[in-house]
């Protein structure tokens, strides 16, 4: 297994110091913390037919929608090569077991929330199923910070958790799109991205591959016709009302790329020079700025604003992922004959699904469109902020002990 690349640390650091910075400011200042992040750039108006109301460009949109899908396209592109390439840890029956986890922590959190929103919240402005989708999603990076403390780095578990944190970040922001009550035929903007990656592929993506000129190769190589693509697409999916953070995801199947997976993150590809891989790492330092002002425009904690609501975000993180990982993990290990890779325990199933119990990054992207504005958010966002001592308790935890040598194995049935 290849060393993974220092620079997911770096983004869950950089994660962490814009959090700190911001709730350092809005506790101390709240007033100029949010003038800041609702401050009005600019402000036009759009056709109807094009974009739904007036166009708002705030420190908000800009970090939330534009340049944090950048970062779903960084870890995005590890879920697709894994899925395609050879040795890919998803490729054939190998998705099986890591979706079936994802799934079923996605389903316990969103059924816990549900519960406990029926049970114990008071807020006036609530109603019934509402905010469901908020702690569907995780951090993978802070989930990342803590598994290299909790395991070996060549751990088979590592991996698997890097995978789970990923397929259940994109799953929680399909499902968060997908769930707005507002969708309509706004949806056929959809068709942009996929024209644009259709096009982009036909004239570009097939053309590097191994039958190719020596020509076509080299036309393929170039990047300016996938900055294009990724344009459009970014537009249709935002035009369409899914999150706009997913705008750079349907281009990632039609850039060339390598025909071999060294493993999630893998340092190694930082030597390969492939279209898909050189975007991956003209990304890499403009991300850590990225995960920053995430973390200063979304992470603002109140301190104060303890309510119902934070604790039916923190059950939901806290009992309900666990609960479902485990739950789906024994039903497909008993039920359908999968299996673990011999070198991960149970026990470290039960570690992964304790980190991945902390949830920040697309579930603050979920609270802004699925809870009313104000205390209702704010008290969410303080339960998401809490969520993250689950990852402190896990690092408590006694270290796994490193894999026996030799090649890692697969979950399979």
């Amino acid at each position: 297994m290849y060393r993974i690349s220092r620079f997911v640390g770096l983004l869950g650091l950089a994660l962490l110091m814009g959090i700190l910075v911001a709730t350092t400011w809005v506790n101390l200042h709240p007033a100029s913390y949010y003038d800041f992040i609702e401050w009005h750039l600019a402000q036009f108006a759009l056709p109807q037919w094009i974009w739904r109301g007036t166009v708002s460009i705030t420190p908000f949109m800009v970090v939330a929608d534009m340049l944090m899908a950048f970062f779903f396209f960084f870890i995005a592109k590890e879920l697709w090569e894994s899925l395609v390439l050879e040795r890919g840890a998803l490729a054939g029956r190998g998705a099986v077991f890591p979706l079936g986890l994802s799934l079923g922590g996605m389903i316990g959190a969103g059924t816990v929330w549900l519960v406990l929103q029926a049970a114990i919240e008071t807020a006036e402005e609530a109603s019934f199923g509402q905010g469901w989708t908020v702690p569907l999603g995780s951090d993978l990076v802070l989930a990342y910070l803590v598994g290299r403390r909790l395991f070996a780095p060549g751990d088979p578990a590592l991996q698997l958790l890097l995978l789970l944190g990923i397929t259940t970040d994109i799953l929680a922001l399909l499902v968060l799109g997908l769930s707005n009550p507002n969708l309509s035929l706004r949806l056929l903007w959809l068709a942009l991205p996929l024209l644009a990656s259709l096009t982009v592929w036909a004239l570009y993506g097939r053309a590097a591959g191994p039958k190719a000129s020596e020509r076509q190769k080299r036309a393929g190589q170039a990047l300016w016709p996938y900055l294009i693509a990724g344009a459009l697409s970014w537009f249709g999916t935002a035009a369409s009302g899914m999150p706009a953070a997913l705008g750079l995801l349907p281009v990632i199947p039609a850039i060339a790329h390598a025909n071999r997976s060294f493993g999630l993150f893998a340092e190694a590809e930082d030597l390969l020079h492939d279209p898909l891989n050189r975007l991956v790492q003209l990304l890499a330092w403009p991300l850590v700025a990225v995960l920053f002002l995430f973390g200063l425009i979304r992470g603002g904690i109140d301190l104060q604003a303890f309510a119902p609501t934070t604790w039916v975000t923190l059950g939901a993180m806290w009992i309900g992922r666990p609960l479902g990982m485990l739950l789906a993990g024994l039903v497909l290990i008993r039920a359908f004959g999968l299996r673990l890779p011999e070198t991960i325990t149970l026990g470290d199933l039960g570690r992964i699904a304790l980190v991945l119990a902390m949830g920040f990054t697309v579930p603050a992207i979920a609270i802004s469109s699925s809870l009313p504005g104000g205390a209702m958010q704010e008290a969410a966002r303080l339960g998401l902020a809490l969520s993250l001592l689950a990852g402190a308790l896990a690092a408590a935890l006694p270290r796994a002990a490193p894999p026996p040598p030799g090649p890692a194995n697969h979950w399979r049935g």
